[in-house]
């Protein structure tokens, strides 16, 4: 144990616990946490979503790849160290907003199922809902909404995942979103339709 591990005395044992709040919220607290590649369509569907949620009396928080990278993440590039440390901040970020009773609606490309997987351990595998924005690549290239996989194939951006930095697709995700032939509002009323068991409160 280090000296500054022994100077920290968490509370969580007398703070105001997550059952409280989603008695108070009328609620059930997941993390939604969508991945896929850039441009596969994560934060407006999230958007789309959050819109549905709110309209039906639910308190969420969206967190997506850029906003926090500008943000609590601002001094982390693209390595896979970074990447790692990336999702662990946010992971444990979610946790908070979870243990707040909120509904949190994550976006982030989060490449490796290992990755992944690190963020469901921190987060709790019961309140971890897994979304594939299951959007094919060359789709995603094509899009190109922000300019990224020019910049990638030109070599002005490296670790770029899936042009110099792989993706694993989940291997059995709890909700695959096919968007390549669908709305924006037919995504997200599949994840809808899916999370409202789980979210609705029941007197």
């Amino acid at each position: 144990m280090s000296q500054n591990s022994k100077n920290i005395h968490p509370v969580f044992d007398a703070i105001l616990g997550r059952t409280t709040k989603e008695q108070l919220l009328k609620q059930h607290a997941k993390v939604i946490w969508m991945t896929g590649f850039s441009g596969s369509g994560k934060t407006t569907i999230a958007i789309a979503l959050e819109k549905k949620l709110n309209a039906q009396g639910f308190l969420t928080q969206i967190l997506d790849g850029d906003n926090v990278r500008v943000g609590i993440n601002n001094n982390l590039g693209f390595s896979e160290a970074d990447r790692t440390e990336n999702i662990r901040r946010i992971a444990e970020v979610s946790k908070l907003f979870l243990n707040g009773g909120i509904i949190t609606i994550n976006c982030f490309v989060s490449p490796t199922i290992e990755i992944r997987e690190n963020a469901k351990k921190i987060i709790g595998a019961a309140d971890f809902i897994e979304v594939f924005i299951n959007t094919p690549f060359e789709v995603c290239e094509k899009r190109d909404v922000k300019g990224l996989y020019k910049k990638a194939r030109a070599g002005e951006i490296k670790n770029f995942t899936g042009i110099d930095a792989p993706f694993e697709a989940p291997l059995n995700p709890d909700i695959d979103v096919k968007t390549a032939n669908e709305s924006i509002e037919e995504s997200a009323n599949q994840i809808l339709a899916s999370i409202l068991p789980l979210i609705t409160f029941a007197e």
